[in-house]
């Protein structure tokens, strides 16, 4: 690659640089086999006194990079573990000079505290972005987050949301037969998200799909309320939600289902957390099967009938493709002379030619927009 004559070349970059922190390399091992690469080696130690330091032991200096880290708990670490991990590493490869960093969190903890619900309530959520904001992250990659409008608008980076729908769809088609079926939400703010997959299911199965939610009230931690709106007697009763955890809310809903008529009864989620006594509680409701993603590790889930039950979607080829790895920044390189002021560069091939800055001492020199590119962005300091 030239450099049309130019020194101090700020960065060029052929393919993405992935990372997987530890608890997570599994799945980071399926995207990265996607993406016809291997996952980029770095270190993580743990010191006596609790604390750990993370960094990546390949240079990073002017590359597109992405960290992928679940933050669901593990039997090692918990949550608030993996989170300051993650945020630790993201601050390192900035410090390192990556020219993007992208934080791949295919399950983002505290994402369910979204508003206040009692008098003094934390807006958990927020707080969480204000954190990512405080790496200089550049991008936040989720999948299935629990509340759409809420975690768009907890972030003033840019972020990006995959829905596991594909997946669901694709199982379902290649198992139902010719049987009627319906969508149940298990809450009445779940009614969007059934709505999506029974718009989805509808040209899959080639036949109507209908769509049903139950009342649901929470408070302390207890759920209640057993009214189903909508008919689902005579077919499979498919419940989806964003994510399981100890199993109450679909395990009433399956009840409810199956009191309605339902011939038989599949739970869907993204997430499977099965805390507490989640066994138990699945084990028991009148479910056929109980699908998940493997977003999260069903590391709790123990030999019975949950077990028997579960299906795990991958998601590796998910993660992947769509915009969560962007192609239009894969072959750049800028080049800046601060003696002579000029700045060249090419994207994808297409060389963008010499132009003179005539503005202060550039602190940042990038490119504008995505794809072919032709319009350099330069950021000067206030």
């Amino acid at each position: 690659m030239t450099n049309s004559g130019l020194g101090n070349k700020v960065g060029s970059v052929s393919v993405p640089l992935l990372f997987a922190l530890e608890g997570s390399r599994e799945l980071g091992a399926r995207v990265a086999a996607e993406l016809g690469t291997e996952l980029a080696p770095h270190e993580e130690r743990d010191f006596e006194d609790g604390e750990h330091k993370i960094r990546p032991l390949s240079s990073v200096r002017g590359r597109d990079v992405y960290a992928l880290h679940t933050l669901a708990g593990s039997r090692t670490q918990s949550p608030n573990d993996r989170l300051i991990r993650l945020l630790v590493f993201l601050g390192a490869l900035g410090d390192a000079g990556a020219s993007r960093v992208t934080a791949l969190v295919p399950y983002l903890a505290y994402a369910r505290k979204d508003a206040r619900t009692k008098p003094r309530d934390p807006v958990t959520l927020r707080y969480v972005a204000a954190l990512f904001e405080a790496v200089r992250v550049d991008r936040v990659v989720v999948l299935d987050v629990h509340n759409l409008a809420a975690f768009q608008n907890a972030f003033r980076c840019r972020t990006e949301h995959i829905e596991a729908r594909p997946l669901v769809v694709d199982w379902v088609r290649a198992r139902l037969g010719s049987e009627s079926v319906s969508v149940v939400s298990p809450d009445v703010g779940g009614v969007k998200r059934a709505e999506r997959l029974r718009q989805s299911l509808e040209p899959a199965l080639g036949r109507s799909v209908g769509v049903a939610f139950l009342e649901k009230y929470r408070s302390a931690g207890v759920v209640s309320g057993e009214t189903l709106v909508g008919n689902v007697a005579g077919g499979t009763a498919l419940i989806v939600d964003d994510l399981i955890s100890s199993g109450t809310t679909i395990a009433r809903a399956a009840r409810a289902c199956s009191s309605a008529g339902a011939t038989r009864v599949i739970a869907v989620a993204t997430h499977g957390l099965f805390v507490g006594d989640a066994n138990r509680v699945l084990g028991e409701a009148p479910l056929e099967s109980v699908v998940v993603t493997d977003s999260v590790s069903p590391y709790r889930v123990q030999p019975g009938p949950l077990q028997d039950r579960l299906v795990v979607l991958e998601t590796g080829p998910l993660l992947a493709e769509g915009e969560t790895f962007d192609q239009g920044w894969n072959d750049f390189a800028i080049s800046y002379d601060p003696v002579s002021r000029m700045v060249g560069g090419r994207v994808n091939g297409v060389d963008l030619g010499v132009h003179a800055i005539t503005l202060p001492t550039p602190r940042y020199i990038g490119f504008e927009g995505v794809g072919i590119l032709d319009n350099f962005v330069v950021r000067t300091l206030p």
